[in-house]
């Protein structure tokens, strides 16, 4: 009995935080309305103007029958009465104009700074995050979430606040005039309102469903797209395709499920308010035919229970509406609440070194996979303009060590210095601002090839543009295109081949002109004659450089100050190439005699 009770106790208590941690959601999207407050505040005063007037056409409806019949309470004539009705309606319709306008500035502009703080928040995380989170549900909560949250603001919010405006001032002014037939129409308020209570809970877990459905179908498309050479080559469209249906399957059960418990919801309201709707008009006419009330008094009381009833109706699908978005909400602060480890936009400055390079007894562990050692106890020194290589099987952690020298990943154990400094204790963008990667996969932004190289320094003269594609050995082709550098790359640089895409990075890399250079296997892809003009251009960008060279290739490495030989984690042989090929029994011997055929 213990055990239920603080079981019970517990359940309470986290239910109780889950509404603070929700009010504390709904705190936080309001902060980026606040630089647009007065134009909300001014959308509220006219959304409470607009409401209070609206309520003067019933009054003044039940009026105009009571004066036809010659028991008016006003003091008005019919011609007077409708030059009110005129003069609302203009008034009605200049504040509904401003109202929607002001409304509008706050949501576009609000939303806009969602986004654009959405973005600026994922361009500054860390690498691995994006390892965790899938593309198309990160694309899903900056766009489907912001949009729903948009209307929000816009429209939804408004209306909300307008609807219950007009609740309370119909059920003021009812309770004043006709205290019999209100008090039974408010019976029906209370069972509504705990009704949309229970609904919103449904509601909200399965619009959350829904969202997550929606943006695995985006995952999909988009992971399709990227790869659809490797879709056709091994004729995957039907499998694609099934993949995409069953998703969209998903998404329908679930938004069929939200459906079923609307029209619940829908059926319960018409069954409850408009019952008792009914039985008021019944007893409201009993009451005129008893002299008890007037025709227009009938009239006006018939209006406002219309009112407050579309009103009460309404309420149940802004309320839905609004816990939608909040569902939507908490995925968006999911992301604006991830620790960044650079803020955009930020000043770079890039600080002098000379490029002396040490890993000291260095452990690392990815953070998806604590339970495998990628690195077990790295040592290397590099001094400054050296080149070194990294070879190893796969596997091996040569990726990883370069890595961990972008400060992509945090390491578990040991030290790795620049110039005798931790490389943890300098700013992340001034410290990286003094590398250049050349990767095995290049991909280019879908721009023109100008954009593309002018990625490594943007603000590079055209003299500079053209001395790194001089240099990379990309001029002549680039000019044989009939747009030379404005030519159209095409979506991740498709439209080039693997040896100009490469040529493309190296030229980047030029023009960032990089203290300490790391290739990343630049030139295993490639044929042979692009590897030899590629192999030209990276050794005009290798001189003067440290420089961290990952090689399957043992022959592009041959002329290298160290090779550093990993297995496992761990160095296992380090030396230079004519060192390390007398070794009988020694690794690096073994792969350069396959390789070589000596």
């Amino acid at each position: 009995m213990g055990r239920r009770n603080q079981d019970s106790g517990n359940g309470e208590e986290k239910s109780k935080k889950i509404s603070i941690q929700q009010l504390k959601e709904v705190k936080g999207m309001l902060s980026f309305i606040r630089p647009y407050r007065w134009h909300f505040i001014g959308g509220l005063i006219l959304l409470f103007l607009g409401s209070v007037i609206f309520m003067a056409f019933p009054r003044l409806a039940g009026e105009l029958v009571d004066v036809a019949a010659g028991k008016g309470k006003l003091g008005l004539s019919l011609n007077q009465i409708g030059l009110v009705l005129i003069v609302i309606l203009v008034l009605q319709g200049i504040m509904s104009y401003l109202r929607v306008i002001w409304f509008a500035v706050v949501s576009e502009k609000g939303m806009a700074d969602v986004r654009s703080s959405i973005y600026q928040k994922l361009i500054g995380l860390p690498v691995y995050f994006f390892e965790k989170n899938r593309v198309g549900d990160l694309t899903s909560r900056i766009s489907e979430d912001v949009n729903r949250l948009s209307m929000v603001f816009s429209t939804t919010l408004a209306e909300l606040i307008r609807q219950v405006l007009i609740l309370i001032t119909g059920v003021i002014f009812l309770l004043v005039t006709t205290p019999k037939l209100s008090l039974t129409m408010l019976g029906t308020f209370p069972v509504i309102v705990v009704g949309a209570m229970f609904f919103g809970r449904f509601v909200r877990n399965l619009s959350k469903s829904r969202q997550k459905s929606l943006a695995n179908t985006n995952t999909v498309v988009e992971e399709t797209l990227q790869n659809i050479n490797t879709v056709k080559a091994f004729t995957n469209e039907t499998f694609e395709y099934n993949r995409y249906k069953n998703e969209m399957g998903n998404v329908v059960k679930t938004s069929l499920l939200l459906a079923k418990y609307r029209a619940i919801f829908a059926s319960f309201i018409i069954i409850i308010l408009f019952g008792a709707i009914f039985f008021i008009l019944w007893y409201g006419a009993t009451m005129v035919q008893n002299n008890v009330m007037t025709t227009g008094q009938l009239v006006t009381f018939i209006a406002y229970t219309a009112i407050i009833g579309g009103s009460i109706g309404s309420l149940g699908n802004f309320y839905t509406e609004i816990v939608t978005a909040l569902g939507g909400t908490e995925r968006i602060r999911e992301i604006l609440n991830e620790p960044v480890e650079v803020n955009a936009p930020l000043t770079v400055v890039r600080p002098k070194v000379t490029g002396h390079i040490r890993f000291d007894d260095v452990y690392f562990e990815y953070p998806s996979r604590p339970e495998m050692a990628v690195l077990k106890g790295i040592n290397m020194d590099i001094m400054p303009g050296q080149k070194i290589a990294l070879v190893g099987q796969s596997g091996s952690g040569k990726s990883t060590i370069a890595s961990l020298l972008m400060r992509l990943y945090p390491w578990q154990k040991g030290s790795i210095t620049l110039d005798g400094q931790s490389i943890n204790d300098m700013d992340l963008s001034s410290y990286r601002s003094v590398y250049a990667l050349v990767p095995q996969e290049v991909l280019l932004f879908g721009g023109s090839i100008r954009e593309n190289i002018l990625y490594g320094r943007p603000q590079a003269s055209e003299e500079e543009l053209m001395n790194a594609a001089r240099t990379s050995n990309s001029l002549e082709f680039i000019q044989s295109f009939p747009q030379g550098f404005e030519t159209i790359v095409g979506e991740r640089g498709i439209k080039l081949s693997g040896g100009q895409r490469q040529r493309i990075a190296i030229a980047r890399a030029v023009l960032r002109n990089p203290d300490i250079l790391i290739l990343d296997e630049a030139t295993s892809s490639l044929d042979a004659e692009s590897e030899k003009v590629v192999q030209e251009a990276l050794e005009r960008l290798l001189e003067g450089r440290t420089a961290i060279i990952i090689a399957h290739r043992l022959a592009t490495i041959r002329n290298v100050d160290c090779i550093y030989v990993l297995e496992d984690g761990k160095v296992i042989e380090k030396g230079t190439h004519d060192e390390l090929i007398l070794k009988d029994d020694g690794v690096y011997g073994a792969l350069a005699r396959l390789q070589f055929d000596i």
